[in-house]
């Protein structure tokens, strides 16, 4: 089966749960801001998970052995091959479709998403609204356990959908880069300090992943919203770095902007938990790209 677009409906997700090549999964990871001091607290989504699900859905250890925290980064993609195998492991083969989806902020679908992608499997998808939305449609949950058979998938990476500190610094100094923070306007601005320093790197413009999304029940805007978002904060079309605090949310911009047809994106994989642990690199305050 080919799925219709990188962000799928609840009801399109209802009317298909039971087709065999579907593989469905819960990546869900619950973050609290830490009360003393920079980052957050995480708390695995698999609790909840065991209790109710989307019936057929397997879970994803977003926090463990889907990204390699070995990294000062804290979330860092795993290599390509290493990747695969895991995700053929949990019964994603180069002949399936996958959605993805989460509870509390789609943005763990949205890089489980982004990961999947960047080792060349597109047939993926995220839930349009998450867990709530399907929750609050009163649609079917389970707490059955029914693990997909393992499979095969071939890693053909593509490096160019990742950003390193390097990249970064060269797109400081190229107007013809686009660098887009994708964090809460008072944490691009210096107001809030998450990451250990204020403020937000040099260059970059404030597209907040949460303003592509309707308010209402968590789907994304329509697409002609969607782009009127990014062209009024940010040189749109241009080739594009993406960052937040640990690449995460920042995929949230980087579906919006393939939903938009963007391709030439990438998302900065240490993003403010590398930059800002660096004094030497510079930040900027304020509201202004600098």
């Amino acid at each position: 089966m080919k799925l219709p677009s990188p962000a799928v409906s609840t009801q399109w997700l209802a009317d298909n749960l039971d087709n065999p090549k579907l593989r469905i999964f819960d990546c869900s990871l619950y973050l609290t801001p830490n009360p003393d001091g920079p980052g957050y607290i995480t708390e695995s989504g698999v609790t909840k998970w065991s209790q109710a699900h989307i019936p057929g859905a397997g879970f994803l250890d977003m926090m463990g052995e889907m990204l390699d925290t070995s990294t000062p980064a804290g979330f860092a993609m795993l290599p390509a091959e290493k990747f695969a195998q895991i995700c053929g492991e949990k019964g994603i083969g180069d002949d399936t479709a996958v959605v993805f989806y989460s509870g509390q902020n789609i943005m763990w679908s949205a890089r489980m998403w982004w990961m999947l992608r960047s080792i060349g499997f597109d047939n993926a998808a995220v839930l349009d609204g998450g867990l709530e939305k399907w929750e609050r449609e009163q649609r079917p949950m389970t707490a059955e356990t029914r693990p997909y058979p393992k499979a095969t998938l071939t890693a053909k990476a593509k490096p160019a959908m990742w950003a390193d500190k390097a990249d970064v610094l060269m797109a400081m100094r190229s107007p013809a880069v686009c660098t887009i923070n994708a964090l809460q306007p008072d944490i691009y601005d210096g107001q809030i300090n998450r990451y250990g320093r204020h403020g937000h790197i040099p260059g970059s413009f404030n597209v907040y992943y949460s303003s592509l999304m309707n308010p209402e029940d968590g789907t994304f805007l329509p697409l002609e919203q969607l782009k009127t978002r990014f062209e009024e904060s940010a040189p749109f079309g241009r080739p594009t770095i993406v960052y937040c605090g640990g690449g995460v949310s920042a995929a949230i911009d980087a579906l919006a902007l393939t939903m938009l047809k963007h391709n030439d994106v990438a998302i900065y994989d240490g993003s403010m938990f590398e930059w800002a642990s660096d004094p030497v690199l510079p930040l900027v305050l304020g509201t202004e790209p600098g």
